[in-house]
């Protein structure tokens, strides 16, 4: 075991997890409160990490974060805009979108499909220089990552309990029943997918920096992993309970995706077959819930069997 666990596998796994959770949040709100598949994440994870490279090579990688937020938020409009106002299936709307992307992503990298931030100073270039790497030693990285997924998530969990937060929750639930109420689903709906696609633009800037490059098909299967981190989350904490145990339970499960690909690649797993774990991780996690469920039914259905077949043998006896 300790073989394939290292300090320096355990620190990269955490501080990828902490990364990769602002897209399992993004999904948290689009996929898990609004019940909309936004295939939009791919592209949006691209166009935050390109934007966000472009702001660093500039020399404003805190300003970065934000105009990588604000990308993603657009990309979200653009996509609510499609599925709200033009009546476009909620999936199509994000293929479409998508699509689009990738020819904005690459434009904004200067139609150049890689970008090198060597050289060029990023937050954690920052917080090694300043009083992080000085607390913290070589954890910095993740103390700081860990630190943005945890402001994140605190203000995720606030805004879901504000007005604004229960209508778009209420929306998720029965957008018909929401229209009686006084409430535009068409807003509510907007607002949950810029904030969520501004959470994955945010990641994606993250990323950037923490690589030191963007790369124009970074953003391929992110869709996957997202999800896998999602459902893994559930599987652990379970779909209801309160909206902070459900937050924590999707940071904890993009962790857990980042610990079981660590242990794939120590296993020497090819990196080309990541894809197909993270398939593999998705389709056991959606299809755990069920098999429990059939197979409690079927115990029962034995039991009740056995059951009556026994009040039969003694009937006859």
């Amino acid at each position: 075991m300790s073989s394939i666990f290292t300090v320096s596998i355990f620190q990269s796994a955490l501080e990828l997890g902490c990364i990769y959770a602002l897209v399992a949040l993004a999904l948290f709100i689009s996929f898990t409160i609004l019940n909309i598949a936004d295939l939009t994440t791919d592209g949006c994870f691209t166009l935050g990490c390109a934007v966000g490279a472009m702001v660093t090579l500039a020399g404003h990688p805190f300003l970065a974060l934000i105009a990588a937020m604000v990308s993603g938020a657009l990309a979200g409009f653009v996509t609510a805009f499609l599925q709200t106002k033009l009546g476009v299936e909620s999936i199509l709307a994000g293929i479409i979108v998508n699509t689009g992307l990738y020819t904005i992503n690459i434009a904004v990298m200067g139609f150049s499909s890689l970008t090198n931030l060597f050289g060029c100073d990023t937050i954690f270039s920052l917080g090694k220089d300043g009083f992080a790497y000085a607390i913290f030693g070589d954890w910095y990285k993740v103390i700081l990552v860990a630190l943005i997924v945890a402001v994140i998530a605190l203000l995720l969990w606030w805004f879901l309990g504000t007005t604004l937060g229960m209508s778009i929750r209420a929306t998720g639930d029965n957008a018909e029943m929401v229209k009686s109420s006084s409430i535009n689903p068409t807003f509510t709906i907007t607002v949950g997918l810029c904030i969520a696609n501004s959470l994955t633009g945010l990641s994606g800037s993250l990323i950037a920096q923490y690589q030191k490059s963007a790369d124009i098909n970074i953003g391929t299967g992110m869709v996957t992993i997202a999800l896998a981190s999602l459902i893994i989350g559930q599987t652990l904490i379970g779909n209801k309970g309160t909206t902070i145990r459900r937050i924590i339970g999707t940071i904890l499960g993009s962790v857990l995706y980042r610990f079981i690909v660590a242990i794939a690649l120590r296993m020497s797993v090819p990196a080309e077959a990541l894809k197909l774990v993270s398939a593999i991780i998705v389709a056991v996690a959606i299809a755990t819930p069920y098999v429990k469920r059939k197979t409690a039914l079927k115990k029962r259905e034995f039991a009740n069997y056995r059951g009556n077949r026994n009040r039969e043998v003694k009937e006859n006896a």
